[in-house]
């Protein structure tokens, strides 16, 4: 390598002075901080057309489309109350059936929980027909949390 391709010629500032020339690395350093820059600006670019496309609607549609989820939420809930109900009446129900028949409360939660892990650990268990296939395509879905639910100890 020769003393005249290692040169390097530079212009000067504008004020005069001389550039302090960046050091190699520093190079690499400010391109890659040029990249990182880059991406955050696409980011949030990208977050802004969202959000965007959210202003752009009309009020009455966002409005509308928040009706429909309060709603669903509100509808949800009163299942959620209904089925809580439900469950209740039934374990009330199953319980004075089984202190009629002598066996306590212990045993009666003993034989639901046997009845929960048959339908969670085999296939196509429903209960002798108590449960629907759609709802054993829903509980198929969650098995893993039921499972940590109805574990017994």
């Amino acid at each position: 390598m020769s003393i005249a391709s290692s040169l390097t010629i530079t212009q000067l500032n504008p004020d005069g002075s001389v550039p302090v020339p960046t050091a190699p690395d520093a190079a690499a350093d400010a391109a890659a901080e040029a990249l990182q820059r880059e991406a955050q600006f696409e980011a949030l670019k990208a977050q802004v057309n969202g959000l965007q496309e959210v202003l752009a609607k009309p009020l009455n549609e966002i409005l509308a489309e928040h009706d429909k989820a309060l709603e669903s939420a509100a509808a949800w809930d009163a299942y959620g109350a209904q089925w809580l109900l439900a469950q209740r009446a039934m374990r009330r129900v199953a319980l004075d059936l089984a202190a009629a028949q002598g066996l306590d409360e212990a045993a009666v939660v003993a034989r639901a929980m046997a009845y929960a892990n048959a339908v969670l650990n085999t296939e196509e268990e429903d209960l002798a027909g108590s449960i629907a296939p759609q709802q054993l395509a829903h509980i198929a879905r969650h098995k893993a949390y039921l499972r940590r639910q109805f574990r017994q100890g």
